[in-house]
Parts: C-alpha cells; structure tokens; sequence
C-alpha cells in the first residue's frame, strides 16, 4: 500500500524527504543520528511548544468554517497550539494549511485536524490492537505515543528506530505489524522507509514542513509541540476506543508528559 503513487490516501510521487534519511549503505535508510540534529530538532520542540505557553490568542483564524463539528472545543485545539506550523510549507500540505500568519507561521486547519483524527481512528480499529506500532523519535512525542500504544494496546518504539525492525527477522527485536503511526515523516524517517519496504500503511502526524509522498494518512498537526501532541494522541486514542466499542476514556492529563 505504502510507497505506491498510485495508492493510498495522501501519495505523490517523490520519494522519502532526501534530508530526513541517510542510506547506510545495507539497503536500509536511517535517520540522521547526530548531535546537532537532535539538538536542532529538540529546538524546534522547544520553540512550537514556547507559544502554547505564552498563552496564544484564541481569536485564531484556523479554519473555514466557524461553526464546525469538532471532537472539542476549538479553543482547546487553539490552547494546545495544535494549528500552529512552521515558517516552511510543501506542496504536499498546502491543501491542509489554512492560513499564513504575519510573522510567516503557517496555520493548520483545525477542521481537518479534526476530520483526519476520525478517519486515522476508523482506519486503526479494522486493526487486532497489538498489531499496530506506533513510533516516535521526537522528545515530545514519545510519552504521548506511549500511552496511546498502552491505551490502545498496540506497541510503540520511541527514540531511534532500529534499522531492521521490521525488515530483519534475524535481528531480536524484529515485529511484523500490519500498521504503523509515527509522528513525524522526518523523525520517523527510518521507520516509514521500512514500513514502505514490507508494504504496510502509514499514518503520520504532518507539519506545513512535511513531505507525504510515502504516508498513506495524513494527520495535519503541529508535530513538534508538546502539548500539541499530547492533544492529538489523546483525542486519537479516545476515538480509536470508541469505534471498538470500549467504555473506557482517557483525560488529557494522562497523555501530557512532564518538561
């Protein structure tokens, strides 16, 4: 399904983002693994989630229509600085951005947001629970993708994704999910390349900033916020849940994680 142009919900036709990934050399693509990325991605966090803090205004032009049916209250979205991008948009998510703002910051549509949180939940319950994988190599992003997998019993590999995972039965830690979320294409650049190897879907939280060529579900979000994150996956459990049936529901206090 994955890495076919001709398939899935959100495919192009170019490849994985060329300066999210560095071929090994083995067949396998692998996500930069130096310092200064990491620091430069830990700073990117920082900066997105710096304004939720700063209390954005809630005022917010983020989407079309005002009067949306939304899974929570726009101001909550608005609170968690869900719509907020980066200064950098592709083409492949232009049609998810809603707005410039004047400081060059591009706004996500909230509304789309939304829809896409139900659909990737309808999507994700045709699934047995411990066959979806969720990963996440983004600081914020690993406690909220862990309590998902626990809440909704899939598995998770946070931090690096170990090349081979998926595609290595000789290696111990080697899985064969049917699906994998992750919360960033960039981050997560080694395990969608390896989902598109053994042609499983991907469903990927997306910033203005991503390439979708290889996500077969787009989830438009602030992906590199905390609490924005924390919001996405709590609201994407919850949904999950709920298309299988269960009673049970989650707080937002439990997916948000420390600083």
């Amino acid at each position: 399904m994955s890495g076919n142009e001709n398939e899935g919900l959100d495919a192009s036709e170019s490849d994985v983002d060329p300066e999210a990934a560095v071929d090994t050399g083995d067949g396998e693509v692998e996500a930069p693994d130096t310092e200064a990325p990491v620091a430069d991605a830990e700073a990117d966090e920082a900066n997105a989630d710096a304004e939720t803090d700063e209390g954005p205004a809630l005022d917010e032009d983020v989407m079309p229509d005002d009067e949306a049916d939304l899974l929570i209250p726009v101001e909550e979205y608005l609170g968690a600085g869900v719509h907020i991008g980066t200064q950098q948009k592709t083409t492949d998510m232009e049609r998810f951005i809603h707005r410039v703002r004047t400081d060059g910051l591009y706004v996500l549509d909230i509304s789309m947001t939304d829809s896409r949180i139900r659909t990737a939940a309808d999507f994700l319950a045709n699934y047995e629970p411990e066959q979806i994988l969720v990963a996440s190599s983004r600081q914020y992003g690993r406690f909220p993708a862990e309590k998902f997998a626990d809440a909704v019993g899939a598995r998770a590999r946070t931090g690096r994704f170990i090349p081979g995972t998926l595609t290595n039965p000789d290696y111990d830690g080697y899985i064969e999910p049917d699906v994998v979320v992750v919360t960033d294409p960039i981050g997560d650049a080694q395990a969608v390349k390896e989902a598109i190897t053994v042609g499983i879907p991907v469903i990927a939280m997306c910033d203005s900033n991503n390439t979708t060529s290889n996500v077969d579900l787009v989830v438009p979000t602030n992906n590199k916020g905390r609490k924005a994150l924390s919001v996405v996956y709590w609201l994407l459990a919850n949904e999950t849940l709920d298309r299988r049936g269960s009673d049970t529901v989650y707080e937002l206090a439990d997916f948000e994680s420390e600083l």
